[in-house]
């Protein structure tokens, strides 16, 4: 009995020792690269992993030297009793703005982020988190608070800029967002519900590139969100997507939720617009924005039947405008755009995002099929606004990149175009009746108008569907 006992003893501890030998030759040491092959209970292999230890992902250098540099900001917005509304709004929940009712009771408070960009006080937010503000007030992650003041916006690629008078501050460096890649682990930093939770940092995956969300408002935007998974809420907005170098990748803006809540979805305005934007702000006071000057859709299985392309990947397009820089470097209706420089084109809000980070006069080369042969054609950008006054072909007169023509009842927006009126909220169709307060019947009037205007432009007039409407804007912007 004490024979067999020795026996049963010395067994188990023979195979407990060969168990650890086995799991200690699996696991590897920090630092090294180990691979480990996957077997089915029968001895087929299935997969081969690596269990090296680098290769797990690690937050905490890119959280702790991203999170000084995120910030707090409330805003406050003065009441207007006239604009009472009776429902609730899911805007102002998203965007922070307490229970989302109307404005009748009072100023309001709303809330988001902002990444500091410059040790002298820039910081870049979005333009929804302080847009209309009276007063912005901002908090670092030091718990100290600066009044800040707004140095430009641009509504176009929702980012804002504004500036606290202080120095030394901690700061983001920016990365090239084109190198992001599908799946590459990202962080979120923000101020998701508030104050309270201030400077939350959560995890993901890039999702996607060059994504666009259905533009409600009709205006001109520009969108090529980066998509993740990183949980983002009310109040992350305007807050910093650092890649696992802590550098930084995007601005957080917005999320596709049912609920007001992140429900898996969130999407940056990459790092490249935003460093592009900023730094017109910061030199110009306003954007100087390239314009490419086509109109299209981007490729897919569709397109390419319903237009008899050999790809399904790209920017088709479907109009040139007259006189702009695609037309004189020779791009035609019915060529695919597949790059610039080097950047791989996939669709248009991908050609608008890379459109984007050029200046008016910069050079670069458009790369497009045409019957199946790639071209490659030198390309000069300009603002998109061919001179005030110029008739095209089809007897249209040019005013702010628009194209004009008398109709029975004042002047028509025949197309809206790119250009400066197309961002200041024209839409085709749209009937001008009134320049600064005078009534017009041709294209001239609204020309001599403007040309006497010493400021600001402002346009009444009816919608296609016959609802008043108006806009205007800065004759210098």
């Amino acid at each position: 009995m004490k024979k067999g006992f020795i026996t049963v003893l010395l067994s188990v501890l023979l195979s407990g020792l060969t168990a650890y030998a086995i799991v200690k030759s699996a696991a590897p040491e920090q630092g090294t690269t180990q691979a480990k092959t996957v077997y089915t209970s029968d001895g087929q292999a299935v997969r081969t992993v690596n269990l090296s230890l680098s290769d797990y992902p690690d937050f905490t250098y890119a959280a702790e030297n991203s999170v000084e540099a995120v910030v707090f900001v409330k805003v406050t917005i003065k009441a207007q009793q006239q604009q009472r509304q009776q429902y609730r709004d899911p805007l102002l929940d998203f965007f922070g703005f307490g229970n989302g009712y109307g404005f009748g009771g009072g100023d309001r408070q709303g809330s988001g982020s902002g990444v500091i960009i410059r040790p002298d006080g820039y910081i870049v937010t979005n333009n929804h988190v302080v847009s209309g503000a009276t007063t912005i007030e901002v908090t670092l992650n030091n718990n100290k608070t600066y009044e800040a003041t707004v140095i430009g916006a641009d509504p176009v690629t929702d980012v804002a800029l504004i500036k606290i008078d202080a120095t030394d501050l901690p700061v983001l460096q920016f990365a090239d967002s084109d190198k992001l890649r599908l799946g590459e682990w990202v962080l979120a930093i923000g101020s998701p519900l508030g104050e309270e939770l201030r400077s939350t940092i959560t995890a993901g995956i890039v999702s996607a590139k060059g994504r666009s969300m259905p533009n409600t408002d009709g205006q001109f935007k520009i969108e090529s969100f980066i998509q993740t998974d990183a949980a983002v809420n009310p109040g992350n907005s305007g807050g910093a997507l650092v890649n696992k170098e802590g550098e930084l990748v995007g601005i957080n803006t917005a999320i596709v939720s049912t609920t007001g809540s992140y429900s898996g979805y969130s999407f940056a305005v990459p790092s490249n617009i935003v460093k592009k934007v900023v730094s017109d702000l910061i030199d110009f006071g306003s954007v100087k924005r390239a314009i490419l000057g086509i109109s299209g859709i981007t490729v897919d299985d569709a397109a390419a039947k319903k237009f008899n392309l050999n790809v399904t990947e790209g920017a088709y397009v479907a109009e040139i405008s007259k006189g702009g820089s695609a037309d004189k470097a020779g791009v035609k209706a019915g060529d695919v755009i597949t790059g610039i420089d080097n950047v791989k084109i996939a669709s248009m809000s991908e050609l608008q995002a890379k459109v984007n980070s050029f200046h008016p006069g910069d050079k670069a080369t458009v790369k497009v099929l045409r019957d199946g042969k790639a071209l490659e054609l030198p390309v000069t950008f300009t603002d998109g606004n061919v001179e005030n006054g110029t008739v095209t072909s089809e007897g249209t007169v040019v005013f702010y990149g628009a194209e004009l023509k008398a109709v029975d009842n004042g002047v028509l927006i025949v197309s809206a175009g790119n250009g400066k009126l197309a961002r200041a909220g024209a839409v085709d169709g749209f009937v001008i009746r009134f320049v600064n307060d005078q009534k017009v019947s041709k294209p001239q009037d609204v020309i001599d108008i403007a040309k006497k205007s010493k400021r600001s432009i402002f346009i009444e007039g009816v919608t296609a569907n016959g609802r008043p409407g108006y806009f205007g804007f800065g004759k210098d912007e």
